[in-house]
């Protein structure tokens, strides 16, 4: 009789690189490990599911959207973290904007203000590149079809997806923060297989995971390409939806629903590996190769320290 093949262990545990530092969320603990100047500095807490206070926000499809505002928060928060480890030239001033905001907003209160400016500008700069711009530049070719048009709009927006990773990982500051989601990647891939977490067992594991954040954004595109192509492809949109604005705001409608379908697309993609799901995931794979770069052993100590303060209680706890 054959012997069952042994199933690869895949584990929730994701994290995403910081300042000079990783943020590492398990199941039940956030840890963020920065190598500040003076050290290794790290800030563990509890994690708190929103589902928990409103269950309907834990069902699938609904949960896409949620966990997708609550990742947002936590990372800008984590970054914030890291980065005060890293101040600006003292002899630099402060901006009249940062004079303000200390002069009128109390000390305790300052760093939510600052989380939500931060969000509302990410999700701002989102809006305008991969909405806005798309829209403007699909309509200089006067398509004559939806389709053609929603064609031209999609394959704008992934072009300016790439143009915008590779920008990013030609800038020095930036490309160590890719280094540092290269050692995040290795880190989980050795906690995968199984193997002991020492820098040589973590330094020959691959940078590439099909479970990255940048996959998942690659995904969420096509999803909205191919959302578009149906929902303005109806006789009723596409009348209103030649007006730039209303097709705009159509695409805001859309969001919500290709995220949470994007989501529950990656819930299925982590569960399973066949010829599928390979397929699926090598689009942001090999979009990784602008995003993850070898990292240095000191990136390595900084990763298996924050997994290792992550790991579940009890053992497989973390599993998909």
């Amino acid at each position: 009789m054959a012997e069952k093949k042994q199933e690869t262990f895949r584990t929730t545990i994701g994290g995403q690189a910081l300042i000079e530092g990783i943020l590492m969320r398990g199941p039940e603990k956030d840890a963020i490990v920065v190598r500040a100047p003076e050290g290794l500095v790290t800030k563990v807490t509890e994690r708190k599911f929103i589902k928990d206070k409103f269950p309907i926000l834990g069902w699938p499809i609904i949960r896409g959207m949620a966990t997708f505002i609550s990742s947002i928060i936590t990372g800008v928060k984590a970054l914030m973290f890291s980065a005060d480890y890293f101040p600006d030239d003292e002899s630099t001033q402060p901006s009249k904007f940062d004079q303000w905001l200390e002069k009128h907003v109390p000390a305790e209160k300052l760093q939510n203000v600052l989380v939500a400016f931060s969000v509302i500008l990410s999700l701002g700069m989102t809006l305008v590149l991969f909405m806005l711009l798309p829209t403007f530049i699909a309509g200089l070719f006067h398509a004559q079809s939806a389709a053609l048009h929603n064609l031209i709009e999609g394959v704008v927006k992934v072009l300016i997806f790439l143009a915008y990773l590779i920008l990013c990982s030609k800038q020095k500051d930036v490309r160590r923060v890719f280094c540092y989601h290269g050692a995040e990647h290795k880190t989980i891939f050795c906690y995968e297989a199984g193997l002991p977490l020492t820098v040589e067992n973590v330094r020959i594991q691959p940078r590439h995971h099909p479970r990255c954040g940048t996959s998942f954004l690659f995904v969420v595109i096509v999803v909205a390409v191919l959302a578009s192509c149906v929902v303005f492809a109806l006789p009723v949109v596409r009348e209103v939806a030649a007006n730039p604005i209303v097709r705009i705001l159509l695409h805001l409608l859309l969001l919500p629903i290709v995220v949470a379908v994007t989501y529950e697309i990656n819930r299925f993609i982590g569960r399973h590996d066949n010829p599928v799901t390979r397929a699926l995931s090598a689009p942001g794979m090999w979009m990784q190769n602008f995003t993850t770069f070898e990292p240095d052993d000191s990136m390595l100590e900084v990763a298996i320290h924050a997994l290792k303060l992550v790991l579940p209680r009890e053992k497989g706890a973390d599993a998909w």
